[in-house]
């Protein structure tokens, strides 16, 4: 059945494992305040206002406060559940991600993307939690937004169908907003478990580049952009599109743009309007 974990309760949030053995029922209940449930191992059904839904490993479930659900396990289940206090949230977040994203309770299914990134901000909540001082409050109210924000993004649907068009479109996606972080494409190949080689074949063959090159596109749009549009120092611009160092940056932008970085300021810069005072 259920046990919780002896970790602080801090402050209105809290993050504890939910063990379930084959054929356990937990019955029907409500919260009045909001849970996150995310299965980590097992699956099961979850009951939720009424609707039985399939409740497998690397999904997520937002319940609002008073909702009714139920989960019966098909196997023996490991669940994390975070549960929090809409008031703990600032403001913005409350309003943007709880109030317009998840004003009804609902289960999202995690791409291998979203599973990786919003597993490992429950291994950083999990920190936070056992240190339990005013710091490490701040540091889980940062990473609950965190993971409200990976579950809304989770939501939007793809109408492509065919398995490896999708996977290229989510792997084109990832790239487009991690593109700063993305060391190498072991990185990548990872976060999917496939090869880098299926990777490759999978991404060339829906946009005709590898997924290397297209994170160097990107990067290289973004470092012209920023050289011609503001005052940034090339190192910030370095820094900011991904690049561990200035030789490294310099180097590909040549490659890609055929004039070094200084060169392209001086040639497309854009001055600002004139102001008349």
């Amino acid at each position: 059945m259920t046990s919780k974990s002896d970790d602080l309760f801090i402050k209105n949030i809290h993050l504890y494992e939910s063990k379930h053995k084959e054929g356990a029922n937990v019955t029907e209940h409500h919260h009045q305040i909001h849970q996150i449930l995310y299965a980590l191992d097992g699956k099961g059904t979850l009951s939720l206002e009424g609707k039985n839904l399939e409740f497998n490993q690397d999904n997520g479930v937002v319940i609002v406060p008073y909702d009714s659900h139920a989960i019966f396990s098909d196997s023996k289940m490991t669940v994390l559940v975070l549960v929090f206090d809409q008031t703990t949230l600032d403001s913005s977040v409350s309003d943007s991600l709880l109030d317009e994203c998840f004003s009804s309770s609902r289960l999202i299914k995690l791409n291998p993307f979203a599973g990786s990134e919003f597993r490992q901000l429950l291994r950083k909540m999990l920190f936070e939690q056992s240190r339990g001082k005013p710091l490490n409050l701040l540091a889980m109210k940062i990473h609950l937004s965190e993971i409200l924000l990976v579950l809304a993004r989770s939501q939007q649907v793809t109408p492509i169908s065919d398995a490896n068009s999708l996977r290229a479109e989510r792997l084109r996606n990832y790239i487009d907003t991690h593109y700063f972080e993305i060391m190498s494409s072991n990185d990548i190949s990872a976060k999917l478990g496939v090869s880098n080689r299926h990777i490759h074949n999978i991404f060339k063959e829906q946009y005709s580049v590898t997924p290397m090159q297209y994170l160097t596109e990107v990067r290289m749009e973004l470092a012209k952009k920023m050289l011609a549009e503001t005052q940034k120092d090339i190192i910030s611009i370095c820094f900011e599109v991904g690049f561990e160092t200035v030789s490294t940056f310099y180097r590909t932008f040549k490659n890609a743009v055929h004039m070094s970085p200084n060169q392209y300021r001086k040639a497309y810069k854009t001055e600002p309007p004139n102001t008349v005072t």
